[in-house]
């Protein structure tokens, strides 16, 4: 009994770290900020892909796509 539950919960470890990395996500924006994403196609951070982001009066804007090369900028809002 100990045993299968020993490896079942190594086989959902496994899985678990097994999974696909896909894109990042953008973080939530608090309030009182205005926040902006931007995705990069590579490490080397030169090329913009993608932007995501939230302006002070709450309005949302994007364009392109998302990948895990992100960098994200919060602003405080006046």
């Amino acid at each position: 009994m100990i045993r299968r539950a020993l490896v079942a919960t190594a086989l959902a470890a496994t899985a678990l770290v097994a999974l696909p990395v896909g894109p990042a996500q953008a973080r939530a924006c608090p309030l009182g900020y205005a926040c902006k994403s931007t995705y990069y196609s590579d490490s080397s951070y030169t090329q913009v892909v993608g932007v995501f982001g939230a302006t002070c009066d709450g309005s949302a804007y994007s364009w392109g796509v998302k990948t895990v090369h992100q960098d994200y900028v919060e602003t405080p809002c006046e």
